[in-house]
């Protein structure tokens, strides 16, 4: 999974410094580091020409490698607590240049096997300058809204899961583009883990099996 010039590069963004819940990304879920399960997704995943995980913390680098992955050094500067996505996205493609950066978030760690692979062929297949996974949101706000739920238009959410952009577009700051693509998914692969809630939620659906196949990480000691 690791070429000079990838034409699809594959990012986490990993930082050490999150403020709800210390530790993270390296934090054991189901028995494994929170990390792993996106690692594992990425490995799973036959179209990333490279995948890479973006982080500026020792013990995340370690464990990233630990799991079979390549790490991207990241300067301090981009892993404040205001850094934008955008901006660690664009330090990868400064580092190794791609055509097609895929965003593979470690909060999400719920993925079917093959999904990812399905993203990026349906980002092709609709010649797409950016493409989001989500599901059609239907809240609306208290005393706003008189239509039965059936018929509440809705608007499509980007639960966080992955995106497929262009890189080209990246480089330029534009994350989105003009043909934006939706790509839904199920209830189960929508958890991401912002709180000790999410973390009990996903460690229900990963052990107890609901729903899946789920792309799992291999056994320690077994790559």
């Amino acid at each position: 999974m690791t070429v000079d010039r990838p034409r699809v590069l594959g990012v986490t963004p990993a930082r050490g410094g999150s403020k709800g819940l210390p530790g993270k990304n390296i934090r054991p879920l189901a028995g494994r580091p929170l990390l792993a399960w996106t690692i594992a997704a990425a490995r799973e995943c036959p179209r990333l020409d490279r995948y890479v995980v973006s982080t500026e913390d020792p013990a995340i680098a370690a464990v990233a490698r630990a799991e079979g992955a390549e790490v991207l050094d990241r300067p301090a500067a981009l892993a404040a607590d205001d850094t934008s996505t955008l901006d660690v996205l664009r330090h990868a493609l400064e580092k190794m240049p791609a055509d097609v950066v895929v965003l593979l978030q470690a909060t999400s760690p719920v993925r079917r096997v093959g999904r990812v692979a399905e993203a990026i062929d349906r980002f092709e297949k609709t010649n797409a300058d950016s493409l989001a996974s989500g599901f059609l949101c239907t809240y609306t706000e208290y005393g706003t809204n008189a239509l039965p739920r059936q018929k509440v238009p809705g608007f499509f959410y980007d639960d966080g899961n992955l995106y497929v952009m262009r890189g080209d577009l990246l480089a330029r700051g534009d994350r989105y583009g003009v043909r934006r693509e939706r790509f839904a998914l199920d209830r189960e692969e929508r958890i991401d883990i912002d709180d000790e809630f999410d973390f009990w939620m996903a460690e229900q659906i990963l052990r107890g099996g609901r729903g899946g196949p789920w792309v799992r990480p291999s056994p320690p000691g077994a790559r």
